[in-house]
């Protein structure tokens, strides 16, 4: 399985943008996606993440409010809905997938950039 993530840019603090996450090849034995982001100089953080089956999400606290998480199981593709962006979000943004028996995201897109500007 290969994950295509997209949406990334430039914004301006305030403003709004949706990631893309397509799932494709073996898309069977899903277990749950995720998206994650990397700042210059910091560790990747888990920001949401929803179950496949029953579309169970969680939120760190961080963007919990601002950000949303969406699935479309016949599409195999997650959304994030970034609204309400600050300068600190800027990130490298990536989206996970959790195979059946992998214990962890074992499969990772490329990454797509976010820029807020002040």
């Amino acid at each position: 399985v290969q994950l295509q993530a997209s949406g990334g840019g430039l914004v301006q603090a305030g403003g709004s943008l949706t990631l893309s996450c397509a799932a494709s090849g073996r898309t069977s034995g899903i277990v749950a996606m995720a998206w994650f982001r990397q700042a210059p100089g910091k560790e990747r953080d888990l920001l949401s993440s929803v179950r496949w089956a029953n579309g169970d999400k969680c939120y760190a606290d961080s963007v919990k409010g601002r950000f949303t998480i969406s699935r479309n199981r016949p599409r195999n593709t997650i959304s994030l809905q970034l609204n309400g962006l600050k300068p600190e979000d800027t990130a490298v943004y990536y989206c996970a997938l959790q195979q059946v028996g992998a214990g962890r995201y074992n499969v990772w897109g490329q990454g797509t950039l976010v820029t807020v500007s002040s």
